[in-house]
């Protein structure tokens, strides 16, 4: 080699690649995050006793685009009268689904639905109601506080942010949804 060429060391190159590595890493973990999994924290008690606040949830951002929700399922959703505002509930009714409580039951086309969670009861009446197609009617699990479709109506499946799927924190309710 003459003067004036020069040649990288391993240990350069090394420490290039590792810069790219780490940055391709961060940017694979921001575009997960971005449209695929996030982490969100429950906020007050209109979920209890299932969530309660300060649980970390492990959000699944891409099935309810893909896949659609279930009954049952426990979602994120943009808050139908402020979008900037998210909350976390059951989805309880489907669309083409007639809607009712009676006497805090759920009643859907008539019948009244076993719930396999242990939602906290009220009284409430809500007249049938037919939910149309590109939304959902979602509840609390904490029924006499909640803030959901009986309050603030309605919600448009383009409001769905995710479907929970694990809660992680605190360690001693580690849950699969």
């Amino acid at each position: 080699i003459g003067p004036g060429v020069r040649t990288s060391s391993p240990t350069r190159r090394h420490g290039v690649s590792m810069r790219r590595f780490a940055l391709l890493a961060c940017l694979a973990v921001a575009l997960l995050h971005a449209f695929v999994v996030q982490v969100s924290v429950v906020r007050g008690h209109s979920m209890e006793p299932s969530l309660c606040d300060g649980d970390r949830l492990v959000v699944d951002r891409v099935s309810p685009t893909l896949a659609g929700v279930a009954r049952f399922d426990v979602v994120i959703l943009g808050n139908p009268r402020d979008p900037s505002v998210d909350y976390v509930k059951r989805v309880a009714a489907l669309p083409g689904d007639v809607v009712a409580l009676h006497d805090g039951e759920l009643w859907i086309d008539g019948r009244r639905i076993e719930q396999d969670f242990a939602p906290i009861a009220d009284h409430a009446e809500f007249e049938p109601l037919i939910v149309p197609a590109g939304h959902v009617f979602v509840l609390g699990d904490n029924r006499p506080i909640s803030c959901d479709s009986r309050e603030f109506g309605l919600v448009p499946v383009g409001l769905l942010r995710g479907t929970v799927r694990a809660r992680f924190w605190p360690i001693e309710r580690v849950a699969v949804f």
